[in-house]
């Protein structure tokens, strides 16, 4: 099964388990936004680490593997009980932690579990940018969840963003096209990461996340490419592994981000468990 494939198999099994955790209709695969809906993907950026992910006793994320990143998501709004287990501990037994999480209508994000820059597990939400792009242009937006120093992200060898630390992100309207990024150690030519082409469409976000361990040399990139943000009716969309589209509404991305801290708080204490049992 290609990673793509296990993608769109974990993101149709979510939908369809917290549909029905919900009371709820299923969705086969995601739709266009509706009224009462969130948009989210999930980015698993922790190496080494595999994990169940449950609402209620129906599983979502089986085996849910390093360096998958989940198509987008068209969750109903509303409240589901999220239970993490050890990978093949559920359901029935002890969750290691178990979390109401609200999804609120008209947000868009990507939930990351990663390493903090000290190579702890740690887990974040990013709202992801689908305000207009002017045309001509794309959007570049840089996210560093690696166990690495501050890095400087280059585009045809010339720095685009210099210092990103973890867990920080940078982003900039930049002209379409093709270009060639490699990461290097902030304020030196050391590359850590690349290099790598992208095909920056107009009218998208594509967004690269830096993961990995700097100590264990297995630095990686993660594109997620958000789509649908076309300031002229001629703008060329793109589709790309992570794909999503949606409107942005600040008090609804708000209170994911706080929804989100809980259910992955909930993968971080995991995480930390599993690291403290070697």
């Amino acid at each position: 099964m290609t990673a793509r494939t296990a993608g769109v198999t974990l993101a149709a099994g979510v939908v369809a388990a917290l549909s029905v955790a919900a009371g709820a209709p299923a969705f086969a695969q995601p739709q266009a936004e509706t009224d009462g809906q969130a948009t989210v993907s999930v980015l698993h950026a922790v190496p080494g680490l595999t994990v169940d992910v449950f609402a209620g006793d129906r599983e979502l994320l089986p085996d849910f593997k390093p360096g998958t990143l989940t198509d987008p998501l068209k969750l109903d709004a509303g409240s589901y009980d999220i239970k993490v287990f050890k990978d093949g501990e559920g359901p029935g037994g002890t969750p290691a932690i178990e979390k109401t999480v609200e999804v609120p209508a008209g947000a868009n994000a990507t939930l990351v579990a990663h390493l903090t820059a000290d190579g702890k597990p740690t887990l974040d939400a990013f709202v992801n940018d689908t305000s207009k792009v002017p045309a001509g242009k794309a959007r570049l937006t840089v996210r560093h969840v690696a166990a690495a120093p501050a890095v400087d992200v280059r585009a045809d060898g010339v720095p685009v963003f210099k210092g990103l630390q973890n867990p920080k992100e940078a982003t900039a309207e930049v002209a379409a096209g093709t270009v060639n990024t490699d990461v290097v150690l902030a304020g030196t030519d050391t590359v850590a990461i690349g290099p790598a082409e992208l095909d920056l469409a107009e009218g998208s976000n594509t967004i690269v996340y830096a993961w990995g361990s700097a100590t264990d040399k297995d630095l990686a990139l993660k594109t997620q490419t958000v789509t649908g943000m076309h300031s002229a009716p001629n703008g060329v969309p793109a589709g790309e592994t992570g794909r999503a589209a949606g409107g942005n509404d600040d008090a609804a991305l708000g209170a994911l981000a706080a929804g989100a801290v809980l259910a992955l708080g909930a993968g971080g204490h995991l995480l930390r468990r599993r690291t403290d049992a070697g």
